[in-house]
């Protein structure tokens, strides 16, 4: 192994990681959101038992973010300082705990407060993967590696739609629940916690305490990481600079434009699909709603990861953030317009392939000018700011939907902030593209583009 050359190494300790750390963790991230938006399906039975209306369920949906947006940056900087094993579990098993306990709300109040802490307890999981990967990636195979654990969200719809759908239909007196979205919500939140103690067991913090690792292999990838970093952001980034740098402004109002778009798709498609049966005069049972709301996650799943190796391919960033961000908007401007179910379905998987799309390329922007604690300040930042618009996106939404009596008003400004989205990154991301020497032999340099 030691006289083998340093790129065959690199590249047999960046396959193993590959095996070892993307399954395990696109099963958290697939429990992740799975627990942050079965609430869009509890909502087919649970609004009307707790008498919320539609403002008020947008609300209680939203205010995960607030709770996220407070905590998100001080728990990534933890997470740099103590370590991803540590920290990652101890995120999994109270959002567990947490997620489970929204099996008991009792109306208005209780609902805000558990969503609420839902997003205290979540704060750091994502974006700290995001850093994470970062330690265990070289640059050129970061947009790929990304898209493969981002799969989990798509994932999690094709699976968990009909998972909590079934259990909504079927769940009532389970356990002694009045109702099936109380069972819903109690059975969905177990897995985290179990996995969360996984996690003490199964992820190693960096390279070189990996025992699947051999020493040379750890060492020889933490080198050629923290050269690629050292190439790229010569300086290095502290923890004031990460925060007050303003491109870090301009990439969190982009990831608001887009998570408001993802996260209006994820807590009300399951009612636009419902609403269709008055418009067309077709009957769904809560069951096929949950098959149906699979269906656009589908094929997001194919485009997601093909965009994102394209970009790795090419080096190309902003445009493969820009494209899918104006492919989304437009799906979810025209969807309500459509004049059959089936163009309906068509036009909200235009949108969830543009949403989904965008996001892993659209992570590979921070690291250009980011590093160290700066880097997880300044991710975390995008994160929680950008996460505001998963608050603004369902609440406006459904303040509209009361307003007007119709999902349309809320699509369009859906549709809005996505292509602003766009061409904010078309502007923040101009020349802050570099692919660093590749760690796998045979991919070329890749010029900013």
């Amino acid at each position: 192994m030691a006289d083998a050359p340093q790129d065959e190494v690199v590249s047999g300790a960046v396959r193993r990681a590959m095996w070892r750390l993307l399954p395990f963790l696109g099963l958290c991230y697939l429990l992740n959101y799975l627990d942050r938006v079965n609430v869009g399906f509890a909502a087919l039975t649970m609004n009307a038992d707790l008498g919320l209306s539609a403002a008020a369920y947008g609300l209680g949906a939203g205010l995960f973010f607030i709770g996220y947006f407070f905590f998100e940056v001080p728990s990534n900087v933890i997470l740099h300082k103590v370590g991803a094993r540590l920290w990652i579990a101890r995120i999994m098993v109270t959002w567990g705990v947490v997620a489970s306990a929204t099996a008991f709300v009792q109306g208005e109040i209780s609902f805000y407060i558990v969503r609420f802490l839902l997003g205290v307890a979540e704060a750091g999981f994502f974006p700290g993967i995001i850093l994470y990967l970062t330690y265990w990636f070289p640059r050129v195979q970061r947009a790929k590696v990304v898209a493969l654990f981002f799969l989990a969200v798509p994932v999690s719809s094709v699976l968990g739609s009909p998972i909590s759908t079934l259990l909504l239909q079927y769940g009532g007196g389970a356990l002694g629940f009045d109702a099936s979205w109380r069972f819903m919500f109690f059975v969905e939140g177990l897995p985290s916690i179990v996995v969360g103690l996984l996690v003490l067991v199964l992820l190693p913090d960096r390279p070189t305490k990996a025992k699947w690792l051999s020493a040379t292999e750890g060492e020889a990838l933490e080198s050629r990481i923290a050269s690629e970093d050292a190439a790229q952001v010569p300086h290095g980034t502290g923890l004031r600079e990460g925060l007050r740098d303003s491109r870090v402004v301009g990439l969190a109002f982009v990831y608001f434009g887009i998570v408001f778009g993802l996260y209006v798709l994820a807590f009300f498609l399951p009612q636009v699909i419902s609403d269709l049966q008055e418009r067309f005069g077709v009957e769904f049972s809560i069951a096929q709603i949950g098959l149906i709301n699979a269906i656009p996650y589908v094929f997001a799943c194919v485009v997601m990861v093909l965009n994102a190796r394209h970009s790795d391919r090419t080096g190309e960033r902003r445009w493969h953030v820009a494209i899918p961000s104006f492919v989304g908007a437009a799906g979810v401007a025209v969807a309500l317009f459509m004049e059959s179910p089936y163009l309906v379905i068509a036009a909200m998987a235009l949108c969830a392939i543009g949403v989904n799309s965008a996001i892993p390329v659209f992570w590979q922007l921070p690291s250009t000018f980011l590093t160290g604690v700066g880097a997880a300040a300044g991710i975390a930042l995008i994160n929680s700011f950008g996460n505001i618009g998963g608050f603004a996106g369902p609440y406006l939404t459904g303040w509209l939907l009361d307003l007007t009596g119709s999902n349309k008003a809320g699509m369009f400004v859906v549709a809005a902030f996505m292509v602003m989205a766009g061409i904010v990154v078309l502007v923040v991301g101009r020349d802050r593209e570099r692919v660093s020497d590749p760690a796998v032999p045979g991919v070329a340099q890749q010029e900013p583009r």
